[in-house]
């Protein structure tokens, strides 16, 4: 669990960084927001999980192409996370 920890407080603090000096909807910020919620699924913390991907999907919907994998991928994630809710 200390690693998970570790890793939340890294993509935290990343997160954070990102928001002062990126537009609210950069992409960096889905990345943070996505790992953190893998982070989340893997803790089995899946409430957390699904809120932390659904605000990556909502940044690549606002600026990636409909058809961009990266998009696909999250909404993968958000399906496995709502069968486990």
């Amino acid at each position: 669990m200390g690693e998970y920890s570790k890793a939340l407080s890294l993509y935290g603090k990343a997160l954070e960084i990102w928001q002062k000096t990126l537009s609210s909807n950069h992409p960096h910020l889905s990345t943070s927001y996505q790992c953190m919620g893998s982070v989340y699924k893997n803790m089995k913390d899946y409430s957390k999980a699904l809120s932390y991907f659904e605000h990556a999907l909502d940044i690549k919907q606002d600026t990636l192409p409909s058809t961009h994998p990266s998009i696909k991928d999250v909404k993968k994630s958000i399906e496995i996370v709502k069968k486990k809710l």
